[in-house]
């Protein structure tokens, strides 16, 4: 029930936005759509403008995002990161331009006034960040936090290409702007998510807020993210000296090397901004890059300190909103197909229908729980939109145009491609063929292999691929490092010089970090970061020694090979040791070192001549020093924490020297748990084993004593 006292509502509104704000700042897994974000704000803002009495200090409406959560240092921003207002139509625009003209003593509308200018950018959907320089170099980096105090990211920041680390001037400058995610990254990393049956991303967004907010930077620098600068502001946090206006800081900003949104436009009168937001509409679904509106300035600077801003937003400044996009359209059929792993997806197929820019005949509907959640049907009429303007979607039925004729749709008893019986995990989701050998597998595995997060042979893409298996010229990843130039000029449109680049990049690729091969392996239940987390364990577990060779028959890699499959044959409980990993990923890991066919894989890479990069020492905490009483300690997070995302507190207990671990047992030292914390809770009570809530961990963290 939604209370009609106005105060009662206010304080609803309040508690929604408070914990929509902390699910979307700091644990990056909002559960609301932006538009309904912005209809509750709305709702709040026009009752405090109606009840004056209703507005407090604390309101959401008067402040941006939340406090830090205590993960990083504190940076407090000599001049406030805010946020802006927003507009959802032309006349919010033009009363934004009214005010505007207002504010600044000019005669209203539709008189044209040559002084007032606009520019528009279109607004990147990121992480605002600011960056700080010193004598020309990068000094400092910071989220925007709650507008006054953010957290310093730093290291994270240094590992984005697109920010310079150094300027070709020594200056003394703030960069304000957004980190964000590629779309392409975004699809990349949700494509290998789905494929080790873990949890997918909600939008690029999130995904690029949540892989800067890490404390191990290599995670971060895995994700690929990229920067567009909007703001320059001098040593002292004023407006840059220089640029007397917005449209010259931006070019200014681009003199020094920064990446700035190369499609704004300046010298805009209020209709030449409606234009703009005209022809970007359906255009932005182009980019590569999330962009979900326009952001409208006022340029000059002076013009901007004479309007001022209200409690968190500027009054020189608006973001017009694209509104969400959906559809309607018919589910004609529902095919199950088969990936790297044996997976077997069904994947609605669609009457095509355009959405957010491109026609879309197909759309995954990930696993046949949730195509029984959505209760989705063959024949139904579906609404279907883009997950974060990129993944197609099927929200669900529109029940009221059902006929009867609709049919439930069942998992096939044996693979569509090779005929092999389907087996669904015990307790999964996951249906699967078994048949390592199924056509839909094979070129699915050799693809991640080569791919980006893999061996990343540059031009080895799925036309290559298939000649050369079709072919018989590979029969094994191996056989990649046996592969001669003579060998791929037989190819279809292969001339000299082109097989000449292939070989040059296959060779290129036989040294990569352990990390990258292990991925590039695709042991099931096995993502980017497990085998980050698999590499680091065994290069802490079985050290290479001085002047030990990284490749050969003798070298360190082979060594760590034959010591995984010992361990899957012997002792395979011990993969549970693996920060992140609980029991059914290490049963999958252990499968795969234990069984002959898939261990020799490793071993036939070695033995073409792939070697590991040599391995960077791990951080030991100081006896006695922060971190430490975290040492060499198992940890179980389990529940919600108030100020921790479960990925972020295992991150934290991982740097501080411990082992994040995904079930209980008597080897756990402590549990840290949250609300609704459920059988591990319980688990751990029956076992005697230290439970501590958040506050416990962040002592722990800190070196002190639970």
């Amino acid at each position: 029930m939604v209370s009609t006292d106005p105060a009662a509502r206010a304080a609803e509104l309040r508690a929604q936005i408070e914990r929509a704000n902390r699910l979307y700042y700091e644990e990056d897994a909002p559960e609301l759509t932006d538009a309904e974000y912005d209809a509750l704000m709305r709702e709040l803002i026009g009752l405090e403008e109606t009840h004056p009495e209703l507005r407090t200090p604390d309101s959401p409406t008067q402040h941006v995002g939340v406090a830090p959560a205590g993960r990083f240092a504190e940076v407090r921003h000599e001049r406030p990161m805010l946020s802006l207002s927003n507009a959802f139509g032309e006349d919010e625009l033009r009363a934004f331009d009214a005010r505007v003209r207002r504010g600044l003593g000019l005669p209203a509308a539709p008189e044209p006034v040559p002084d007032l200018r606009y520019v528009a950018e279109l607004k990147i959907d990121g992480l605002a960040v600011s960056l700080r320089y010193e004598r020309g170099r990068f000094a400092r980096g910071a989220t925007r936090g709650d507008g006054t105090t953010g957290e310093d990211v730093t290291p994270n920041l240094r590992t984005i290409r697109a920010i310079p680390g150094r300027l070709p001037e020594p200056l003394e400058i703030e960069v304000r702007g957004e980190v964000y995610m590629p779309r392409a990254e975004f699809a990349r990393i949700n494509a290998e998510r789905e494929e080790a049956g873990l949890p997918l991303y909600a939008n690029p967004r999130n995904s690029g807020a949540g892989s800067l907010r890490q404390l191990d930077p290599g995670v971060t620098a895995s994700r690929r993210l990229s920067f567009w600068a909007y703001q320059l502001l001098d040593g002292s946090g004023a407006p840059g000296a220089a640029p007397a206006a917005q449209s010259q800081a931006l070019a200014r900003l681009e003199a020094l090397g920064f990446p700035v949104e190369p499609h704004r436009e300046a010298d805009l009168d209020i209709e030449g901004v409606l234009r703009f937001l005209e022809r970007w509409q359906e255009a932005r679904h182009s980019l590569d890059y999330e962009t979900d509106g326009v952001v409208v300035k006022v340029d000059r600077f002076d013009q901007q300190e004479r309007l001022g801003m209200v409690a968190r937003a500027p009054r020189w400044a608006i973001a017009y909103k694209f509104p969400p996009e959906q559809v309607e359209t018919v589910v004609e059929d529902i095919v199950p197909y088969v990936g790297r792993t044996g997976t077997l997806t069904p994947v609605a197929h669609l009457v095509p229908a355009k959405v957010a820019g491109s026609t879309v005949s197909r759309a995954t509907l990930h696993n046949l729980d949730e195509v029984r959640r959505k209760d989705i049907r063959i024949g139904d009429h579906v609404i279907l939109q883009k997950a974060g303007d990129v993944i197609p979607e099927v929200v669900g039925p529109v029940v009221e145009k059902r006929t009867g004729g609709e049919r439930i749709f069942e998992m096939p008893g044996r693979c569509p491609v090779c005929g092999t019986p389907i087996v669904r995990d015990e307790g999964a989701v996951r249906h699967y063929c078994p048949n390592p050998a199924c056509p839909a597998r094979v070129i699915q595995a050799y693809a991640h292999f080569a791919g980006r997060g893999g061996m990343d042979i540059e031009g080895a893409g799925w036309a290559v691929l298939q000649q050369l298996l079709q072919r018989g010229m590979v029969r094994s990843r191996g056989d990649f490092y046996r592969l001669r130039v003579e060998d791929l000029e037989t190819l279809e449109r292969f001339a000299r010089k082109s097989a000449q680049n292939l070989a040059d990049a296959i060779e290129r690729s036989r040294r990569r970090p352990l990390s990258r091969i292990l991925n590039a392996l695709g042991i099931p239940q096995v993502g980017e970061q497990t085998a980050i987390d698999l590499a680091d364990w065994a290069a802490a577990t079985w050290p290479p020694a001085d002047g030990e060779p990284m490749g050969g028959p003798e070298g360190w890699t082979a060594r760590v090979a034959r010591a995984l499959g010992e361990v899957a044959r012997d002792v395979p409980g011990r993969f549970e040791e693996v920060p992140g990993v609980g029991s059914v990923v290490a049963d999958a890991i252990a499968r795969y070192f234990a069984d002959e066919a898939t261990a020799a894989i490793l071993d036939d890479l070695v033995a073409a001549g792939v070697e590991a990069e040599r391995p960077r020492p791990r951080p030991v905490p100081a006896p006695g020093g922060a971190g430490s009483a975290l040492a060499g300690r198992t940890v179980v997070v389990t529940g919600t924490l108030p100020g921790f995302s479960r990925q972020e507190a295992e991150e934290a207990i991982r740097a501080a020297g411990g082992h994040p671990a995904g079930s209980v047992s008597r080897k756990t030292d402590y549990v840290v748990a949250g609300e609704n914390a459920g059988s591990k809770l319980a688990k751990a009570q029956e076992l005697g084993v230290p439970v501590l809530d958040e506050a416990g961990l962040r002592r722990l963290l800190a070196g002190e004593t639970a």
